[in-house]
């Protein structure tokens, strides 16, 4: 197991340490030989545990919100959000395999000390953001399928931590079969829930193809923009950078070549995935809420309570909450684990992984767990727009550093980013930081 670097481009100040999650490091072995399929099957794991990320519970509002009020027009904003996710997480990949270094660690190298310990408590809030609305969701899904009050929800939630550490030591393989079979599970629910609701699939269709009304429609830009916004979560690209280690891929260029295309692979077909189930809950909202007249749902728990009368059937709503509840277990498998390796890449410090993840777990139950007791349902609505709100500003603190670092050639050796690509990143950067400005002015305007 590699735990040094061996490799040392000049454009890195210093050498990287220990390697990004030390204790599954390199622990999946890559074929050297045999057939493309079976050479492409190791990489297979990390895009899905990527892919999490943009379906968790604080993607759900958005998309309910504007399906039930816009039908199938915002479809379009789905579609571009994914690719730019494509593309940032294809540099993660990029940066890890290139350099040898998760994001958390390059930025501990790049800057001066004071700007990287902004960097880290800006990654830690986004963290902590994220796991508020994995809690919340969690917490709902277990509300809806069982009956357990939202406060004791909110309670269990943490002894996902200690299912976390038990499949780990068995083997990072388990983590990530664990998290693709609960994809598998939620693919399975919403295809069940979209056959019933028989959307109208010209529209579907449609709702891919751009539209000015999107930009001259103030409300419809507004969720436009929560949906952008929402979607590439600053955690991920801590993560992606980590876990693509994992793979035990060599260190030669030719090796390091493949590696990438494996892993770009990988995250691209994962991500696909993730806009097929953030669709989904979008015509799904729109098949079911707008043509009923159901304009303004955006509640997880009152669109639950609808879809029964409105598709005619028990099972829709226990389908909508076994969905829910796997993407909030998925969710905090994976923010757990962003949580890990931004603590250790900024700080350099190591604790034991149920020690990390209890402390993440237990900072984002409180305030969870007091809104809950405190407002009810209502509170933990209001709670999970705040966390995507959060998760906006942070957003840029990490696609800069990320666009930068894969750009420079020193840093990056052979492997660094090609010019095309340098500059796409770039516009993505520069558009995804105006539509976050543009985000929390307008949910500053709310508060006033």
């Amino acid at each position: 197991m590699d735990l040094g670097s061996n490799e040392v481009f000049p454009g890195w100040r210093r050498d990287r340490g220990d390697a990004s999650l030390t204790d599954v490091h390199r622990s999946i072995p890559v074929a050297r030989s045999g057939s493309f399929w079976r050479r492409a099957f190791a990489f297979i794991g990390p895009g899905y545990l990527v892919a999490v990320g943009y379906m968790d519970p604080g993607n759900w509002a958005t998309s309910l919100a504007g399906g039930s009020r816009f039908g199938y027009t915002l479809l379009v904003v789905a579609l571009i959000s994914n690719i730019m996710a494509i593309v940032l997480q294809s540099l993660c990949a990029r940066l890890a395999i290139g350099s040898g270094r998760d994001l958390a660690q390059a930025c501990r190298d790049a800057f001066p000390r004071p700007v990287a310990w902004v960097l880290w408590l800006m990654a830690e809030i986004a963290i902590i953001a994220t796991d508020i609305a994995e809690v919340i969701g969690t917490a709902i899904g277990l509300n809806l399928l069982f009956g357990i009050p939202l406060e004791i929800g909110v309670i269990i939630t943490a002894l996902d931590v200690f299912l976390i550490l038990y499949l780990q030591r068995l083997g990072f393989r388990w983590v990530e079969a664990l998290v693709i079979t609960l994809l598998g599970v939620i693919a399975v629910c919403f295809a069940v829930q979209i056959a019933l609701a028989d959307p109208n699939w010209g529209e579907v269709i449609r709702g891919f193809a751009p539209t000015t009304e999107i930009v001259t429609n103030p409300e419809m830009l507004y969720l436009a923009l929560g949906i952008l916004g929402a979607t590439v979560m600053p955690h991920n690209l801590y993560l992606h950078s980590g876990i693509v280690q994992t793979r035990a891929y060599g260190e030669t260029l030719p090796e390091k070549r493949e590696a990438l295309k494996f892993a770009t692979i990988d995250s691209t077909v994962a991500l696909m995935f993730a806009l097929l189930i953030n669709a989904s809950i979008l015509i799904l909202a729109a098949a079911t809420f707008h043509a009923a007249g159901n304009t303004t749902v955006a509640e997880i728990g009152e669109a639950h309570n609808l879809l029964s009368p409105l598709l005619g059937l028990a099972i829709a709503p226990t389908l909508f909450g076994i969905a829910l509840l796997c993407c909030g277990i998925n969710s905090t498998v994976t923010a757990t684990l962003a949580g890990q390796i931004v603590m250790e890449g900024f700080l350099k410090i190591r604790l034991a992984p149920w020690l990390r993840r209890l402390i993440t777990r237990a900072i984002a139950i409180v305030p969870a767990a007091g809104v809950t007791i405190w407002f009810g349902e209502q509170g933990t609505g209001q709670l999970l727009i705040l966390t995507q709100v959060v998760l906006s500003l942070q957003l840029s603190f990490a696609v800069f550093p990320l666009v930068m670092f894969t750009a420079d050639k020193k840093k990056m050796g052979a492997l660094a980013a090609p010019l095309w690509l340098v500059i796409f990143a770039s516009v993505i950067a520069v558009v995804i930081a105006a539509l976050n400005v543009k985000l929390l002015i307008d949910f500053g305007g709310t508060l006033l």
